[in-house]
């Protein structure tokens, strides 16, 4: 399967990329720290997203990027539902944790931290927020993001179905969830595989830590 997604993801960028102009540098997907929200020229980045541990007996995530490298994944032993997620790199670095938080409160809350979490004292680098709206039920607000006093990010849409979109403070769209698009006729993924598209200037390890904290909110 994880062979036949690379053969996939290739195909699907060669043909994205036909007849336009190599880019300069350009995003592999990794996580480097640093979240710039402002948008930015370039074109956008996609990563394959597979709901799957390559390790038997494990759940997680699998991540490719458009060339077919493996770039993050989660692998949890034990039920799907855990108080603490890591997530790596290809060769198994931490490289976010998130963590549901202890306090008790109406709604989920979970804490962001980086790397892995080692102290109690460790500071998180954002927080996140179910989002529960009873007056408003029609709209598709799913949670909050609070990555800093500066920047908050809403995910809008449904996790459910694949169709979910991270806006910034000003509503630009960040990242986005699509249902993954085959080329090969009769070829079905489900939900189990899906497309994680991030904006230039947004990070795509806080992209795919919203997919962990989201998996874990509505599955």
């Amino acid at each position: 399967m994880l062979r036949f997604l690379k053969s996939l993801s290739r195909t699907v960028h060669e043909e994205r990329v036909q007849d336009q102009e190599p880019s300069n540098g350009g995003d592999d997907g990794r996580y480097d720290g640093d979240d710039d929200s402002s948008g930015g020229g370039g074109e956008p980045s996609s990563l394959t997203v597979w709901r799957k541990s390559l390790f038997v007996g494990c759940s997680g995530f699998t991540v490719i990027n458009s060339n077919g490298d493996l770039v993050y994944r989660v692998d949890n032993y034990g039920s799907h539902r855990r108080q603490e997620l890591v997530l790596m790199d290809a060769s198994g670095k931490s490289i976010l944790t998130v963590c549901r938080s202890k306090k008790l409160k109406m709604v989920d809350n979970w804490l962001v931290f980086e790397g892995e979490l080692s102290s109690k004292e460790q500071k998180p680098i954002c927080r996140a927020r179910k989002h529960i709206n009873v007056l408003w039920p029609k709209v598709k607000r799913l949670a909050r993001v609070y990555y800093d006093e500066k920047n908050m990010y809403m995910i809008e849409g449904s996790y459910m179905d694949r169709s979910c979109k991270v806006l910034d403070k000003s509503r630009n769209v960040v990242a986005e969830i699509r249902r993954k698009e085959t080329v090969t006729k009769g070829v079905s993924f489900g939900l189990e595989v899906f497309d994680l598209v991030i904006n230039q200037g947004f990070d795509s390890g806080l992209a795919m830590a919203i997919i962990l904290l989201l998996d874990q909110m509505f599955l």
